[in-house]
């Protein structure tokens, strides 16, 4: 009879062992890129930035502003219980920078505070998005200390995804509504044969985004259906977007030999953005049996660019 083998116990820590102050050691612990990126895995969300942490809001500090590529995020941390006085504190910061996606993190969530996000979850804008997110730290035998995301409160994305649904069907233009269905369809697509591209929520609009590491700047996919044309493209939306564009411009040979096709490099000298895009014409949407192909001209070009603009663009200055 063989010998059974022996295992090690999992522990929980308290956070206090690893982070003795939320200011001075947890929050630039969750500043750093690596762990804002497993954080906006676990909550399904695109690509967290951040902007500033300890951010004044009025005569109060805010522990992060953060930002998504297309909205202002905020995240207010607790190394012990929530309690009341932080609830408040998310509120009025949510306000007082006009975040759009709320994140509260803390060791653990009274079961009131839980229901009190669930319910801002229900009863708030379709734009709004409130997430409790409880940090734990665990250890097996004397290994170091892991830290663990678990998310306690999310939005419901299937109830709001079916609220824009109904929106769109009594409210929209056949054309939006075909949008809508287009771009759901090819999130599901890009699940499965371009995974590490995360979309934002569809929208019937013509455009689609997509984040690529760095505030103010996202791959976005288009269908422009009075010109019957797909397109994908780098969005340049910045405060520094005309000398950004320039620094990408000069280097337009080296990024087209390594993309392998050419782009439209489009400057805008009359509006505030910029966009590097690449073309599909003769792409009708309303014709849906060509979908898929649509979807598979769409996974492989957006990849691609991913792929090469990505490291640029987070080496701009």
């Amino acid at each position: 009879m063989s010998t059974p083998k022996k295992l090690s116990a999992l522990t929980r820590v308290p956070l206090r062992q690893a982070w003795k102050h939320e200011a001075g050691e947890f929050t630039p612990w969750l500043a750093q890129p690596e762990n804002l990126e497993r954080l906006s895995e676990e909550l399904g969300l695109s690509e967290l930035t951040c902007i500033a942490t300890e951010h004044w809001v009025g005569d109060f500090k805010l522990d992060m502003l953060c930002s998504d590529g297309s909205d202002q995020v905020i995240i207010e941390n607790q190394l012990e219980e929530t309690n009341h006085k932080h609830l408040g504190q998310l509120i009025a910061y949510a306000a007082g920078v006009g975040a759009k996606k709320i994140i509260w993190i803390a060791e653990s969530f009274r079961p009131e505070h839980a229901a009190a996000l669930q319910f801002l979850n229900e009863n708030s804008n379709e734009g709004l998005a409130f997430f409790g997110v409880q940090i734990e730290l665990w250890r097996i035998g004397s290994s170091s200390l892991a830290p663990k995301f678990e998310v306690i409160v999310k939005p419901d994305n299937w109830t709001r995804i079916g609220r824009e649904q109904a929106r769109v069907a009594t409210g929209s233009s056949p054309i939006k509504q075909l949008q809508l269905k287009l771009w759901q369809t090819l999130v599901k697509s890009l699940l499965k044969s371009a995974p590490r591209i995360k979309p934002y929520a569809p929208r019937a609009q013509h455009w689609l985004n997509c984040p690529i590491g760095r505030a103010g700047m996202l791959l976005s996919i288009t269908a422009n259906s009075r010109e019957k044309r797909l397109g994908v493209e780098l969005y340049i939306n910045d405060a520094e977007s005309k000398s950004q564009f320039a620094a990408l411009l000069a280097q337009r040979k080296s990024i087209e030999s390594k993309l392998g096709f050419e782009l439209d490099w489009q400057e805008l000298p009359d509006a505030h953005a910029c966009r590097i895009a690449y073309w599909r014409p003769d792409s009708p949407i309303e014709d849906e049996s060509k979908w898929k192909t649509y979807q598979e001209w769409i996974a492989e070009h957006i990849l691609k660019m991913d792929e090469v603009l990505r490291p640029i663009v987070k080496s701009l200055p």
